[in-house]
């Protein structure tokens, strides 16, 4: 399969998920249609998983890895991708993380919802969601996180700070990439409220988020306050642009 020819593309960011790369990539393609491209954004893993993308790029041709010279956060990482799946034609680019948090059994309800929706977010805060295996302070940290970036910037997305999702290719090309600056957790509210501002319409299905399963978790304090101090930024400047 050409890249060009894949109409729905995966972007999957990358930061030493050896033990799980070949995983996760076996799983998503048995999920998504045959006109698909999966997209391995490696930031230089020291463990190797680009050259394991690549080992696996070279026996598929439905895969392929962008290689970054550095780890610079999970946004530039993502606006790599974004922009790499729309220069090869993708009319619906999805992203999930690598590390199986995220089903890739629960790729195909969020592309059939995007039928009805610009932009879908796998949600663990509506009815049917949740998340498992992880601990009180963590949980209070994400759906404390979720709901003070509903409040201040008044939206009814209720998991602003998920990662599963699936977007339309019109409302990708409608964010202006450039203005985007939030680096951590905070770029997955920002380009949904980005998105919101725009006029697309968001929706969100139910998701169990789990814990991953090898590897070390990414989260840390300065995520965490990246996201406090961004979103009163982001409400701040859409009021200027009113």
């Amino acid at each position: 399969m050409e890249a060009a020819s894949a109409s729905v593309w995966l972007v999957i960011p990358t930061f030493n998920e050896a033990e799980n790369l070949e995983a996760i990539v076996e799983a998503a393609r048995t999920q998504l249609p045959p006109s698909r491209r999966i997209l391995i954004v490696d930031d230089s893993s020291p463990d190797g998983t680009g050259q394991i993308g690549d080992r696996l790029a070279a026996e598929s041709n439905d895969l392929e890895v962008l290689h970054r010279p550095e780890k610079e956060g999970l946004g530039p990482a993502y606006l790599a991708g974004f922009r790499r799946a729309l220069e090869g034609g993708a009319e619906v680019v999805m992203q999930m993380d690598a590390d199986f948090s995220h089903d890739p059994a629960d790729l195909p309800r969020l592309l059939a919802a995007a039928k009805h929706a610009d932009l879908v977010v796998g949600s663990r805060y509506v009815t049917g969601g949740g998340v498992t295996e992880w601990g009180p302070l963590r949980r209070f940290i994400s759906r404390g996180g979720g709901t003070y970036a509903q409040f201040v910037l008044w939206v009814k997305v209720r998991d602003l700070t998920g990662g599963f999702k699936c977007w339309h290719r019109e409302a990708l090309e409608a964010i202006d990439f450039e203005a985007v600056d939030s680096k951590g957790y905070a770029f997955q509210i920002e380009m949904t409220y980005r998105a919101l501002r725009a006029g697309y319409k968001v929706d969100e299905v139910p998701i169990v988020f789990r814990d991953r399963r090898v590897g070390n978790s990414k989260m840390s304090r300065a995520i965490v306050a990246e996201a406090i101090w961004r979103v009163p930024i982001l409400r701040l400047r859409a009021r200027k642009r009113r």
